[in-house]
């Protein structure tokens, strides 16, 4: 409630008392005079505005606290919008930074594989090493080449010749299974790097979750926290007003006219 309401109803609420007081000694003058007619009026007219003062107050009171309630929730309400918009926000920084590290490793991969397989491609081939049947071949072909004999030289250097191009395709097929080999581990181990990082993504986001978790939880215990105490305080209030109300209201018949007559009355029956 706004200080220009609260200074309204502060004088409203001080006019009424003052109209109740004037009225209250009207009708004491009224039963000190003997016109009980006019007594009666103002006794039941004090009575009536007493009653709806008494209701105006609770109502004041009601709507009052109403209002209170109704500013907790708005309070939490936004408090809940700003955490949700923070957590979001946060949330979206780490997956966009996630995915910029993903992708910045995978495009490192990338010219590393290249720069290796390159590499790897580039090692001259190793020196052959012929088989013992090859060589002896060699052997007969030119010890057969120095006897002049020429035609079985040709015949046996045919066969050696042959038999050298199996084994230099063979060379070069281990060649290009070795690197084939070198280039799968060297995949193997990068794209062991890559699973590394998205564990470390997926524990990094799952804690994420979970502090965002237990934010959630200190968040609403306050707010119930708040909402409790506060309902703790208008009940409070509430008793007290009720209790202040009924006082006040049996004083008032305790000191009405009739309460005096029957006093008077009793006094009488024990003088006599």
């Amino acid at each position: 409630m706004g200080d220009n309401a609260q200074r309204t109803l502060e004088t409203e609420d001080s006019a009424v008392q003052d109209f109740l007081q004037i009225l209250e000694e009207h009708r004491k003058n009224c039963e000190r005079q003997g016109k009980y007619v006019e007594a009666e009026i103002a006794k039941n007219r004090l009575e009536e505005l007493r009653q709806h003062e008494e209701n105006r107050r609770r109502e004041a009171m009601r709507s009052r606290q109403i209002a209170e309630r109704l500013g907790v929730e708005e309070a939490h309400m936004l408090e809940f919008q700003q955490f949700n918009a923070l957590w979001d926000k946060r949330m979206a920084e780490f997956e966009q930074k996630s995915a910029d590290l993903e992708e910045a490793m995978k495009e490192r991969h990338g010219t590393e594989l290249m720069e290796y397989i390159r590499n790897a491609q580039s090692e001259p081939l190793r020196k052959p090493k012929f088989s013992k049947e090859l060589l002896n071949l060699r052997k007969i072909q030119q010890t057969l080449a120095k006897q002049k004999e020429y035609a079985e030289a040709h015949k046996i250097k045919l066969k050696a010749d042959n038999l050298e191009a199996f084994e230099l395709e063979k060379m070069r097929n281990q060649h290009q299974m070795r690197l084939s080999n070198v280039v799968e581990k060297f995949k193997a181990k990068q794209t062991a790097e890559l699973q590394a990082l998205r564990k470390r993504i997926q524990t990094g986001r799952e804690e994420q979750k979970k502090q965002r978790q237990l934010d959630l939880e200190r968040l609403l215990q306050r707010y119930q926290n708040v909402k409790s105490e506060l309902e703790s305080q208008q009940n409070i209030e509430r008793i007290r007003a009720e209790k202040f109300m009924n006082y006040h209201l049996s004083s008032q018949k305790s000191s009405s006219p009739k309460a005096n007559r029957q006093n008077s009355a009793g006094s009488l029956g024990q003088t006599h």
